[in-house]
């Protein structure tokens, strides 16, 4: 069953409250994060701000990407977060900054309390045969370094890694057949799989071991992304999957957010916080 915002308001009284009582047994999130891209408009504007609207709603973590986030004064981001009592167990660093900056990157991961490095994006250049295994061997290389360095590394897909399937064989496949799974973890996209024609379940089963958090988004009937809650998308049944068991993370995003972006990751967040598997 997928609870969202017409279901928790539906009804009134005991009545009500008995019909969604979850079982004694059931499980919830402990911490549910945010991808602060959803609200890159607003962070880029007022960060310190922003955090506080975060907080405000519920989060516990947030992960940074986006927003110009690395420009800022991340000692002032700690202090913010330390403030709010937030986290960042992770930060999204683009492969150029990992390639030409990778000492920067693990000093700004540190100041922010991140201990580990997401991979969020690969741009078009890289989407051939050539160009991929070349960048999978820096992939490897970037894993090995960060755990020298005491921090994680995972990889962040879209849909293009499982569509893209240059000599019959998609990128995703490349990535984990050619990276070392003890060192690059997995940052799975369920909007992102779902999108580019993935059996969740059956994907969930194959990753579980490298699997390191979510990002939790909804998508309409129309295949549009939607706040969690207002789609198609089971997450209860995702997130009881025996796969799921080692997932540390679940991050609310939202790409394409409308503005004012707060009553979207309110509504996420809301539906997360009720949501029993």
């Amino acid at each position: 069953m997928i609870l969202n915002r017409r279901t928790l308001l539906a009804g009134s009284g005991a009545v009500a409250a008995l019909a969604f009582a979850p079982p004694a047994s059931a499980a919830q999130l402990k911490a549910i994060g945010l991808q602060l891209y959803t609200v890159r408009d607003l962070f880029a504007k007022d960060p310190a701000g922003t955090l506080e609207r975060v907080a405000k709603i519920g989060y516990r973590e947030v992960e940074y990407g986006g927003g110009g986030y690395d420009g800022m004064d991340h000692a002032m981001l700690r202090r913010t977060m330390d403030r709010l009592r937030l986290t960042a167990p992770s930060i999204h660093i683009g492969y150029d900054a990992l390639l030409q900056r990778f000492d920067q990157s693990v000093a700004m991961a540190r100041t922010l309390g991140a201990t580990t490095i997401v991979l969020p994006y690969m741009t078009e250049e890289h989407r051939n045969e050539a160009a991929w295994t070349a960048a999978l061997r820096n992939i490897n290389r970037f894993a090995a370094d960060l755990k020298k360095a005491g921090l994680g590394f995972a990889y962040h897909n879209h849909d293009f890694e499982f569509t893209t399937r240059p000599g019959g064989t998609s990128l995703y496949e490349r990535l984990l057949k050619q990276t070392d799974p003890a060192l690059v973890k997995l940052e799975l996209d369920l909007y992102w799989a779902v999108h580019a024609g993935e059996d969740l379940a059956t994907l969930i089963g194959r990753l579980s071991q490298r699997l390191y958090a979510y990002h939790v988004k909804d998508m309409r009937p129309d295949r549009s992304m939607a706040a969690v809650g207002n789609g198609t998308i089971d997450f209860a049944t995702l997130f009881k999957l025996k796969g799921s068991g080692g997932v540390r993370h679940f991050y609310v995003e939202n790409d394409q957010a409308p503005a004012p972006y707060l009553p979207d990751i309110t509504t996420s967040f809301r539906t997360l916080r009720a949501l029993r598997f």
